[in-house]
């Protein structure tokens, strides 16, 4: 079984912590999207579309290659912001649609209520306080503002999966989804909570989640039978849609 945390800043300097992201977006997403970003994604643009509007000021943080600004830019003027430097200098040329910014969140100046949705995904559990920074998301949104969450789902990883160690520089907290629920509520009304991408890859679940034995299941339901696991929280990810509270 993984380790599954690692609480020390100092251990993990925000130097550290830049050059592990620059290495790791390069690495599995500048040029490839796996079917957990890509059920996020398919979750996000959902909520995006039920908004009705095309001009929103959106903030995306904890953006990595970027690879999400170009859908997000379908809906408004986007923001993007990371520590990966050296990769988002990349993004910049390849998406010039977005603005992006490269530095540690907690120390942005990125206003007070300047955006109508911010979005965040697999992010949380990488930073060293996480209440603060729900916070600080909660302050550059204007009132009644959206912030649209995905977070790795601590029950699943822990129980289902073996995960590698943190890395130098990678800061981890994985999150229940209760401890998810109430770290949103001093800041946040929340509307949705479930979980996405049921994927296991140890214990009885390698099998109930098994591409190839669910093959003949999908052919005949189509997606509703994953879409059940994911709503009895049995998905990978965690997504979470909250409006802000105050």
């Amino acid at each position: 079984m993984s380790t599954p945390y690692n609480f020390s800043q100092g251990d993990a300097p925000i130097e550290l912590q830049t050059s592990f992201w620059n290495r790791w977006n390069a690495d599995h997403r500048e040029n490839q999207m796996n079917e957990i970003s890509a059920r996020q994604a398919e979750v996000i643009l959902g909520w995006l579309e039920d908004i009705g509007r095309r001009n929103l000021d959106i903030l995306d943080v904890g953006c990595g290659s970027g690879w999400f600004a170009p859908g997000l830019s379908r809906y408004g003027v986007v923001t993007a912001t990371d520590l990966s430097d050296e990769v988002l200098n990349r993004a910049a040329r390849r998406w010039p649609q977005a603005n992006f910014i490269a530095g540690d969140f907690m120390a942005l100046d990125l206003g007070i209520s300047t955006f109508d949705v911010i979005v965040s995904l697999e992010v949380l559990p990488h930073v060293f306080d996480q209440k603060a920074f729900i916070q600080k998301l909660s302050t550059h949104l204007r009132p009644g503002g959206l912030l649209m969450l995905a977070t790795q789902n601590r029950y699943v990883l822990e129980k289902y999966n073996s995960v590698s160690p943190p890395a130098p520089g990678q800061l981890r907290r994985w999150v229940y989804k209760q401890e998810l629920a109430n770290l949103l509520a001093p800041e946040f009304e929340s509307l949705e909570l479930f979980t996405v991408s049921p994927i296991a890859r140890v214990g009885i679940m390698r099998w109930v989640n098994s591409r190839k034995l669910n093959a003949p299941i999908r052919a005949i339901f189509g997606s509703r039978v994953e879409r059940m696991k994911e709503r009895a929280g049995l998905g990978w990810t965690l997504m979470s849609l909250s409006k802000k509270a105050r």
